[in-house]
């Protein structure tokens, strides 16, 4: 063994290690974590050592100094935002994706994750019910999904404006009229503006967060030129999809573009029970999500598809001598995304398909929608406590009376420690809001989650808060 291939070897099992003792803490661990970052900044920071420290004993060094630090995101007890877990195929292909060290840019230079990603962009289409052709892109997360999809709608409105967006970019553009709902996620707003298309009109909702089709309509009625409407799969606050077959017609009897931010959302279609929900969804031009949070796999994978192939290409491509295109013509993955240098994404998202199958995407997603109502169903159960939403897909919310004490339960729970859930704002009002992301949540977790809530509330009551 060289001496090189032995550093690799030491650092790689110490890593290993240090791995797997912290997967098998989660069942048992408090789930937020037992130090401030501020707290931790000793250990880190100071002046740039002169001397170096060995690979393995940097992997043991870091462990055991940022353990404390660490928040149990990938337990089945953590139901904070909309943060998944990650699957076990998915983490372990993801190591091999470091260690492999492609740049996945070009065809010629990364031909297997050209072809693992093309297989699972292939498969993602065809799992969702999304349009046959549409393309595929493995970028960061939803947010630059949602910009890569809304880059291409963009470029795509102008040009049937006769704007060469490339040549004489947006000063002097037409306007686009950009519509969202009322409760579409901030990421929607960040793309555009990242996008240079400012501040959209936003369009009222109803009491679950879906956007009303009388007040689509009548806005698009009352403007002209390029429109772009932006619908939701999956409320943050309730899980509430957006009446897609009624928005998407509204918006394309007007020409809209129609994107969808579905970045938890967009996987309720591979479940038959829950058709109902995604509907009318493939009617769209582009789609939106993030695999980490309900396919589970790790940070860092967010999924931008798009109808016109061409479009996004157009949008997110760039040609130069050095960019060595294959003999086929085939699409390099640079195409598709922001950015040159760029991780092979797409790899862990071929894994977890592969090790789930069609079925086991459909169980995994339907484990975390059961699980949720559950939850619902159970601390709806409890006097006192409300559930604001309907609980369709894998979002709770829950309110306790008035504000403040909806504050203080909020905080009782996660000073306990045995979940996690993150407080909000919705409608008004202050609220508890449980995302069931997780594949390993189980019914024991349910059990903990009920629990954990109803004695922060009794103790709340009680006066012990």
């Amino acid at each position: 063994m060289s001496a090189a291939a032995g550093q690799y070897s030491e650092a790689l099992s110490a890593a290993a290690r240090h791995a797997q003792d912290w997967l098998a803490s989660l069942p048992d661990r408090h789930v937020g974590p037992a130090l401030a970052a501020h707290d931790l900044a000793d250990a880190f920071a100071g002046p740039l050592p002169q001397a170096g420290m060995p690979a393995a004993e940097v992997v043991d060094y870091l462990a055991l100094k940022a353990e404390p630090g660490l928040m149990a995101m990938p337990s089945g007890r953590f139901f904070g935002w909309v943060i998944g877990g990650t699957l076990p195929a998915a983490l372990a292909a993801d190591w091999l994706v470091s260690a492999w060290d492609q740049n996945a840019v070009l065809r010629v230079s990364a031909p297997a994750m050209a072809a693992i990603e093309d297989a699972a962009g292939r498969w993602l289409v065809d799992l969702l019910g999304l349009p046959e052709g549409s393309d595929v892109g493995f970028v960061t997360g939803a947010t630059m999904a949602n910009f890569a999809g809304l880059a291409a709608a963009r470029r795509s409105l102008l040009a049937d404006t006769g704007w060469d967006l490339e040549r004489d970019g947006l000063f002097g553009a037409p306007r686009i009229r950009c519509l969202v709902g009322q409760e579409r996620h901030d990421s929607v707003d960040l793309a555009l503006r990242y996008l240079g298309l400012g501040r959209p009109a936003t369009v009222a909702s109803d009491r679950q967060g879906r956007i009303r089709t009388d007040e689509l309509d009548r806005q698009l009625s009352a403007g002209s030129g390029p429109a772009l409407v932006c619908l939701q799969a999956g409320n943050l606050h309730s899980g509430a999809f957006d009446p897609f077959v009624e928005a998407v017609g509204v918006a394309k009897a007007h020409g809209a573009w129609v994107h969808v931010d579905g970045a938890f959302g967009l996987w309720a279609a591979a479940v038959p029970e829950l058709d109902a929900l995604t509907a009318g969804m493939d009617l769209a031009d582009s789609w939106a999500s993030d695999a980490h949070k309900t396919l589970n796999v790790p940070y860092d994978c967010g999924i931008a598809v798009v109808r016109d192939a061409a479009a996004l290409r157009s949008a997110m491509g760039v040609q130069a001598s050095y960019l060595i295109r294959a003999a086929d013509g085939a699409a390099d993955p640079h195409e598709k995304v922001p950015e040159l240098s760029r991780r092979a994404r797409g790899v862990p998202v071929w894994a977890a398909l592969r090790s789930l199958g069609r079925d086991g995407v459909a169980a995994q997603v339907r484990g975390l929608a059961d699980a949720a109502s559950k939850i619902g169903a159970r601390l709806a159960a409890v006097d006192g406590i409300e559930v604001l939403n309907d609980v369709d897909y894998t979002q709770v919310s829950l309110a306790f009376g008035d504000d403040a004490t909806t504050r203080a339960v909020t905080a009782k729970v996660i000073e306990d420690g045995r979940v996690w859930m993150s407080g909000s704002r919705w409608q008004g009002r202050d609220v508890l809001r449980i995302s069931v992301s997780n594949w390993s949540t189980d019914t024991d977790d349910v059990g903990t989650a009920v629990d954990a809530v109803s004695s922060a509330y009794g103790a709340v009551r009680a006066g012990n808060g």
